[in-house]
Protein backbone atom coordinates (compact mmCIF):
# COMPACT_ATOMS: atom_id res chain seq x y z
CA UNK A 1 0.00 0.00 0.00
CA UNK A 2 0.95 3.30 -0.93
CA UNK A 3 0.61 6.29 1.16
CA UNK A 4 1.00 10.00 -0.08
CA UNK A 5 0.30 12.08 2.63
CA UNK A 6 0.90 16.30 3.65
CA UNK A 7 -0.02 18.51 6.32
CA UNK A 8 0.08 22.35 6.60
CA UNK A 9 -0.21 23.51 2.74
CA UNK A 10 -2.11 26.52 4.47
CA UNK A 11 -3.61 27.63 1.50
CA UNK A 12 -5.42 31.47 1.45
CA UNK A 13 -8.16 32.21 -0.58
CA UNK A 14 -5.84 33.29 -3.38
CA UNK A 15 -4.01 29.89 -3.68
CA UNK A 16 -6.52 28.28 -6.36
CA UNK A 17 -4.40 25.87 -8.91
CA UNK A 18 -1.53 26.12 -6.95
CA UNK A 19 -1.14 22.49 -5.60
CA UNK A 20 -3.37 20.60 -8.48
CA UNK A 21 -0.81 20.47 -11.37
CA UNK A 22 1.41 18.46 -8.40
CA UNK A 23 -1.19 16.29 -7.82
CA UNK A 24 -2.46 15.34 -11.10
CA UNK A 25 -0.19 12.37 -11.18
CA UNK A 26 -1.22 11.14 -7.67
CA UNK A 27 -3.04 7.78 -8.79
CA UNK A 28 0.30 6.45 -10.31
CA UNK A 29 2.19 6.99 -7.05
CA UNK A 30 -0.35 6.23 -4.25
CA UNK A 31 -3.37 4.50 -3.31
CA UNK A 32 -4.78 7.19 -1.08
CA UNK A 33 -4.09 10.70 0.13
CA UNK A 34 -3.93 11.53 4.04
CA UNK A 35 -3.66 15.30 5.05
CA UNK A 36 -2.84 16.53 8.48
CA UNK A 37 -4.51 19.67 9.05
CA UNK A 38 -3.95 23.41 8.98
CA UNK A 39 -4.93 22.99 5.27
CA UNK A 40 -6.15 26.55 5.98
CA UNK A 41 -4.28 29.96 6.76
CA UNK A 42 -6.99 31.18 9.48
CA UNK A 43 -10.07 28.60 9.03
CA UNK A 44 -12.09 30.89 6.97
CA UNK A 45 -14.68 29.65 4.73
CA UNK A 46 -13.34 31.33 1.61
CA UNK A 47 -9.50 29.46 2.46
CA UNK A 48 -11.55 26.00 3.29
CA UNK A 49 -13.05 25.91 -0.76
CA UNK A 50 -9.96 26.78 -2.06
CA UNK A 51 -8.83 23.37 -0.40
CA UNK A 52 -11.77 21.27 -1.21
CA UNK A 53 -11.57 22.22 -4.69
CA UNK A 54 -7.61 21.83 -5.05
CA UNK A 55 -8.04 18.24 -3.09
CA UNK A 56 -11.32 16.59 -4.88
CA UNK A 57 -11.77 14.39 -7.82
CA UNK A 58 -8.14 13.55 -7.51
CA UNK A 59 -8.63 9.44 -8.43
CA UNK A 60 -7.87 8.31 -4.82
CA UNK A 61 -9.14 8.31 -1.64
CA UNK A 62 -8.38 11.57 0.29
CA UNK A 63 -8.85 11.33 4.01
CA UNK A 64 -7.99 14.54 6.03
CA UNK A 65 -7.75 15.92 10.20
CA UNK A 66 -8.10 19.77 10.77
CA UNK A 67 -5.53 21.64 12.18
CA UNK A 68 -5.39 24.45 14.98
CA UNK A 69 -5.48 26.68 11.91
CA UNK A 70 -8.49 25.63 10.64
CA UNK A 71 -10.22 26.09 14.02
CA UNK A 72 -8.64 29.92 14.46
CA UNK A 73 -11.88 31.31 13.01
CA UNK A 74 -14.40 28.84 15.33
CA UNK A 75 -15.99 27.10 12.24
CA UNK A 76 -14.40 23.78 12.31
CA UNK A 77 -17.61 22.25 12.04
CA UNK A 78 -18.74 24.34 8.89
CA UNK A 79 -15.00 23.34 7.09
CA UNK A 80 -15.26 19.69 8.01
CA UNK A 81 -18.89 19.84 6.34
CA UNK A 82 -17.18 21.54 3.07
CA UNK A 83 -14.78 19.24 2.50
CA UNK A 84 -17.02 15.96 3.61
CA UNK A 85 -19.24 17.28 0.63
CA UNK A 86 -16.16 17.65 -1.64
CA UNK A 87 -15.90 13.86 -0.78
CA UNK A 88 -12.86 14.41 1.21
CA UNK A 89 -13.84 12.27 4.62
CA UNK A 90 -12.58 14.09 7.56
CA UNK A 91 -11.60 12.61 10.62
CA UNK A 92 -12.08 13.54 14.70
CA UNK A 93 -12.12 10.06 17.06
CA UNK A 94 -13.09 8.52 13.77
CA UNK A 95 -11.52 5.97 11.60
CA UNK A 96 -12.36 4.69 7.84
CA UNK A 97 -11.50 1.66 5.77
CA UNK A 98 -10.55 1.33 2.57
CA UNK A 99 -10.09 -2.11 0.37
CA UNK A 100 -6.58 -1.76 -1.74
CA UNK A 101 -5.78 -4.29 -3.70
CA UNK A 102 -7.84 -6.95 -1.94
CA UNK A 103 -6.24 -5.82 1.37
CA UNK A 104 -7.71 -3.35 4.05
CA UNK A 105 -6.47 -0.13 5.33
CA UNK A 106 -7.71 1.45 8.37
CA UNK A 107 -7.17 5.42 8.98
CA UNK A 108 -7.89 6.72 12.68
CA UNK A 109 -7.52 10.58 13.02
CA UNK A 110 -8.05 13.22 15.94
CA UNK A 111 -6.33 16.79 15.57
CA UNK A 112 -5.10 16.48 18.44
CA UNK A 113 -3.45 18.73 20.68
CA UNK A 114 -0.69 19.88 22.75
CA UNK A 115 0.73 19.01 26.32
CA UNK A 116 4.12 17.64 26.19
CA UNK A 117 5.85 14.80 26.64
CA UNK A 118 6.94 12.17 29.37
CA UNK A 119 8.51 13.80 32.16
CA UNK A 120 7.60 16.89 30.92
CA UNK A 121 3.83 17.53 30.49
CA UNK A 122 0.54 19.47 31.42
CA UNK A 123 -1.47 18.25 33.97
CA UNK A 124 -5.34 18.60 34.83
CA UNK A 125 -4.34 20.52 38.03
CA UNK A 126 -4.64 24.28 39.01
CA UNK A 127 -6.87 27.12 37.08
CA UNK A 128 -9.53 26.41 35.18
CA UNK A 129 -8.09 26.97 31.98
CA UNK A 130 -5.27 24.79 32.67
CA UNK A 131 -7.26 21.99 33.85
CA UNK A 132 -9.39 22.47 30.08
CA UNK A 133 -6.10 22.69 28.32
CA UNK A 134 -4.67 19.51 29.70
CA UNK A 135 -7.99 17.89 29.33
CA UNK A 136 -8.47 18.56 26.32
CA UNK A 137 -5.35 16.52 25.15
CA UNK A 138 -6.84 13.34 27.17
CA UNK A 139 -10.50 13.81 25.30
CA UNK A 140 -8.80 13.69 22.36
CA UNK A 141 -6.15 11.52 22.76
CA UNK A 142 -9.30 8.86 24.39
CA UNK A 143 -10.87 9.42 21.04
CA UNK A 144 -8.15 8.44 18.55
CA UNK A 145 -8.18 4.82 21.12
CA UNK A 146 -11.98 4.28 20.63
CA UNK A 147 -11.27 4.81 16.64
CA UNK A 148 -8.69 2.53 16.66
CA UNK A 149 -10.54 0.25 18.20
CA UNK A 150 -13.47 -0.01 15.91
CA UNK A 151 -10.30 -0.88 13.15
CA UNK A 152 -9.97 -4.97 12.46
CA UNK A 153 -7.50 -4.13 9.13
CA UNK A 154 -4.64 -5.34 7.81
CA UNK A 155 -2.70 -2.19 8.29
CA UNK A 156 -3.58 0.65 10.23
CA UNK A 157 -2.50 4.55 9.64
CA UNK A 158 -3.01 7.47 12.27
CA UNK A 159 -3.38 10.61 11.16
CA UNK A 160 -3.80 13.75 13.54
CA UNK A 161 -2.22 17.28 13.61
CA UNK A 162 -0.10 17.42 16.68
CA UNK A 163 2.61 15.46 17.25
CA UNK A 164 2.78 11.96 19.41
CA UNK A 165 6.29 11.63 20.05
CA UNK A 166 9.19 14.35 20.44
CA UNK A 167 11.33 12.87 17.95
CA UNK A 168 9.79 14.57 15.16
CA UNK A 169 9.70 18.19 16.82
CA UNK A 170 13.65 18.38 16.87
CA UNK A 171 14.77 21.71 15.17
CA UNK A 172 11.67 23.42 16.91
CA UNK A 173 12.68 25.49 19.87
CA UNK A 174 12.46 22.89 22.94
CA UNK A 175 10.20 25.54 24.91
CA UNK A 176 7.35 24.91 22.65
CA UNK A 177 7.24 21.24 22.29
CA UNK A 178 4.33 21.22 25.19
CA UNK A 179 2.67 23.59 21.89
CA UNK A 180 3.26 20.61 19.28
CA UNK A 181 1.98 17.72 20.68
CA UNK A 182 1.50 15.22 23.64
CA UNK A 183 2.70 11.92 24.48
CA UNK A 184 -0.86 10.77 25.50
CA UNK A 185 -1.28 10.20 21.70
CA UNK A 186 1.77 8.03 21.32
CA UNK A 187 0.60 6.05 24.28
CA UNK A 188 -2.83 5.68 22.09
CA UNK A 189 -0.94 4.49 19.65
CA UNK A 190 1.15 2.28 21.20
CA UNK A 191 -2.22 0.36 22.76
CA UNK A 192 -3.96 -0.09 20.41
CA UNK A 193 -1.04 -0.57 17.60
CA UNK A 194 -0.50 0.71 14.40
CA UNK A 195 1.88 0.84 11.55
CA UNK A 196 2.90 4.27 10.64
CA UNK A 197 1.38 7.32 12.55
CA UNK A 198 1.32 10.93 10.32
CA UNK A 199 1.31 14.47 11.79
CA UNK A 200 1.82 17.78 10.77
CA UNK A 201 2.49 21.20 12.74
CA UNK A 202 5.90 21.23 13.41
CA UNK A 203 7.23 23.53 10.49
CA UNK A 204 10.84 23.02 11.39
CA UNK A 205 10.81 19.96 12.78
CA UNK A 206 11.88 16.14 11.37
CA UNK A 207 10.52 14.63 9.17
CA UNK A 208 11.24 10.45 11.17
CA UNK A 209 10.54 8.98 14.27
CA UNK A 210 9.47 6.31 16.99
CA UNK A 211 6.99 5.77 19.56
CA UNK A 212 8.06 4.16 22.24
CA UNK A 213 6.08 0.82 21.15
CA UNK A 214 8.40 0.71 17.62
CA UNK A 215 5.18 2.33 14.93
CA UNK A 216 6.98 4.99 12.77
CA UNK A 217 5.84 7.87 13.02
CA UNK A 218 6.73 10.58 9.94
CA UNK A 219 5.99 14.70 10.43
CA UNK A 220 4.42 15.46 6.90
CA UNK A 221 4.38 19.18 7.54
CA UNK A 222 5.05 20.68 3.82
CA UNK A 223 7.61 22.88 5.07
CA UNK A 224 9.50 19.52 6.35
CA UNK A 225 8.97 17.03 3.39
CA UNK A 226 9.63 20.15 1.15
CA UNK A 227 7.14 18.35 -1.23
CA UNK A 228 3.28 18.67 -2.05
CA UNK A 229 2.98 15.14 -0.98
CA UNK A 230 5.26 12.20 0.82
CA UNK A 231 4.58 8.58 -0.47
CA UNK A 232 5.24 5.64 2.48
CA UNK A 233 4.78 2.26 1.46
CA UNK A 234 3.02 -0.46 4.18
CA UNK A 235 3.62 -3.99 3.49
CA UNK A 236 1.20 -6.33 4.76
CA UNK A 237 2.17 -9.30 7.17
CA UNK A 238 2.32 -12.40 5.29
CA UNK A 239 1.26 -15.43 7.28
Amino acid sequence: MRIAAVGDVHLGAESGGQLRPALRDLPERADVLLLAGDLTRHGTLDEAQVVATEFADLGVPVVAVLGNHDHHSDLEDDIAKLLTDHGITVLEGTAVTFDIDGQTLGVAGTKGFGGGFAGKCASIFGERLMREFAGHTVDLADSLGSALAELSTDMTVVLTHYSPVSDTLHGEPREIYPFLGSYLLGEVIDEHGAELALHGHAHAGAERGTTPGGTRVRNVAQPVIRAAYAVYELQPATL
